[in-house]
């Protein structure tokens, strides 16, 4: 429109999220599996300091769940875009749900798929505040379902030691060195200036439950930024799509229902 100020693409829409399947895409994938399996990515709509975008864990999940399905005969599910990100309220832009809203969303979805005929999903987090994801595949699996919450810290170290990320999980706790280097390889027209001298440590956040990310850092980051690498962020993705391997054996050995 003429008059219209021009927006950079760091302030427009993000293509390429949403699965171009068909039904048919769907139907003929299945029919090559022993057991359906669907991928859902899971992220937040939270502060990411001033040069990451609010929907940083949402473009990591989505990356990690692209990768999966690139490798995997699996079924990839449009991201869930609103987590629990109540420690970051403190900074604007932040916009959670409720532990009990997420755990029914995840469960609804759950639900219709199995009556799709999809007896399997797997949870892929890309929040550490979503803890009732944990409850929810835990409750899910005793009462004989399948599901599984992916990746774990021990696929995140293995992906740390493969990329050469010099952060410790402890350190590199927010918008860091692991998250800067996964947006650097899959979305680098995101990033803002300023990752590169908003490195900031705090390592002892005994109390961040009670008094939120505020009480730790001024800037909303924690961990190195400066750190990342468009290579880091792809090794990283590399190896947590190989970690995954294991858990697909897991999920299609025995046939038939859990």
């Amino acid at each position: 429109m003429s008059g219209s100020p021009k927006r950079s693409a760091a302030y427009g829409p993000v293509h390429g999220l949403l699965p171009a399947d068909t039904t048919e895409d769907v139907r003929k994938r299945g029919a090559d599996v022993s057991r359906q399996i669907a991928v859902l990515p899971v992220g937040s709509f939270e502060q990411h300091g001033p040069f990451l975008p609010l929907a940083t864990d949402t473009l990591v999940a989505c990356a990690v769940a692209r990768g999966i399905a690139g490798a995997y005969p699996v079924h990839l599910l449009p991201p869930v875009t609103i987590g629990c990100s109540h420690e970051h309220a403190a900074w604007p832009g932040t916009v959670s749900l409720s532990s009990t809203t997420l755990h029914a969303v995840v469960r609804d979805i759950a639900d219709s798929l199995r009556r799709s005929g999809v007896d399997t999903l797997v949870v892929v987090n890309g929040h550490g505040g979503n803890y009732v994801l944990g409850n929810v595949v835990q409750e899910s699996s005793a009462r004989g379902e399948r599901m599984a919450l992916f990746p774990a810290a021990e696929d995140w170290e293995s992906a740390l030691r493969h990329a050469g990320v010099e952060t410790s999980l402890l350190t590199d706790m927010h918008a860091g060195e692991i998250e800067t280097s996964i947006l650097l390889h899959t979305h680098p027209e995101l990033l803002r200036p300023g990752y590169e001298t908003s490195d900031h440590v705090a390592d002892d956040r005994r109390q961040l439950l009670t008094l939120g990310m505020s009480a730790y850092t001024d800037s909303g980051v924690i961990g190195r930024p400066s750190l990342g690498s468009a290579e880091k962020g792809r090794e990283l993705l590399a190896s947590l799509v190989d970690s995954f391997g294991a858990y697909f054996s897991m999920l299609t050995s025995g046939g038939g229902d859990a």
